[in-house]
């Protein structure tokens, strides 16, 4: 990790043990606890946001793509999401590790990087709209500031996100090879990188014919929304478990303004102690006390352990599969 990254998930811890510390460790458990063997549905139930996000990736595929399915979507998608929460690698590593995998399973690397690049842009796009219906059904009063805070963190990430689709347009890849290689070749100028700066192009050639596919485009944004929105139910579940049941309106605005202010902190690996902060800053436009508010954030983190760590295990063996295959092709010199 980096030093800026240990910084990061220094900080996140630090912030993650005080607020818990703050409301009581015991507290906090005996609210968890409450939920019980509940968790495990909880984890059953994210699957079915994980599911559509995975279509939101398949829909992109083209014909060529024979050798992937919506089955390795889905398990691209899994991965992914395993290497994002559990893995100091902040929100990069996750989209990088789906590529690689895509890629594994015999798609052509410009092809993986190109529908992962796409996909991960409209569910970003679908994330703002979501945001932006938690907002409009914040009331007035006590809201109002919460209400403002949350456009700031809507308008940052909106400015990101078009910023990110706008260097798409004019060759990001190919741009930060060729920067790359500038900076590399004061160092060192026995290097060649002509070979990656054309990977790299090609990989920009392929965004933008993708996103000539409007149809398949707005299939993924649509299926990225519902999925969002479907995500709802998972706040809902755990809050009824916990013995503090809110209707569907609240358990929107939790999870669409969580969602946010979680996203907002995308480079503090797991938006450790962020998330934790966004729900206790919510919890009382919806009347719930802040023990709860906790224990929902950790019910997610636990629901992120329970699917998360299969995801990390079948990740590592999946890779020394491949690896050996690799080595296997490669012929023996005598």
């Amino acid at each position: 990790m980096s030093r800026a990254g240990t910084i990061l998930l220094s900080i996140g811890v630090v912030l993650f043990i005080a607020l818990i510390g703050w409301q009581g460790f015991g507290s906090v458990a005996s609210t968890l606890a409450t939920a019980g063997w509940g968790l495990l549905a909880v984890a059953a139930f994210h699957l079915l946001p994980v599911a559509l996000d995975a279509g939101a990736i398949s829909v992109l595929f083209s014909p060529r793509d024979r050798d992937v399915s919506l089955r390795d979507a889905l398990l691209a998608r899994w991965t992914g999401e395993s290497v994002n929460s559990l893995m100091p690698a902040g929100q990069i590593g996750g989209p990088m590790m789906m590529v690689r995998y895509l890629a594994q399973r015999g798609m052509r690397a410009r092809d993986a990087a190109a529908v992962i690049t796409v996909s991960t842009t409209m569910q970003t796009l679908a994330q703002l709209i979501f945001a932006l219906a938690g907002v409009a059904l914040l009331g007035g009063g006590s809201g109002t500031g919460v209400r403002n805070a949350v456009l700031v963190v809507i308008a940052l990430i909106g400015a990101m996100t078009l910023g990110f689709y706008l260097a798409q347009r004019r060759g990001l890849f190919g741009r930060a090879m060729r920067f790359a290689s500038s900076v590399a070749a004061r160092f060192s100028a026995k290097r060649d990188w002509s070979s990656l700066v054309t990977r790299a192009e090609a990989v920009d050639a392929a965004v933008h014919e993708m996103y000539r596919e409007r149809g398949k485009v707005a299939a993924s944004f649509l299926l990225s929304l519902v999925g969002w929105f479907v995500g709802t139910g998972e706040v809902w579940l755990v809050l009824r478990l916990l013995g503090h049941p809110v209707d569907w309106t609240d358990a929107l605005i939790l999870e669409s303004l969580g969602q946010a202010i979680r996203g907002a902190a995308f480079a503090i690996p797991g938006s450790l102690g962020v998330q934790e902060g966004g729900y206790l800053l919510l919890a009382r436009l919806v009347g719930l006390p802040p023990e709860v508010a906790l224990a929902l954030s950790l019910a997610k983190r636990a629901r992120e352990l329970l699917l998360g760590l299969p995801g990390i295990v079948y990740l590592h063996f999946v890779e020394k599969g491949w690896q050996r295959r690799r080595l296997a092709r490669v012929p023996e010199i005598d």
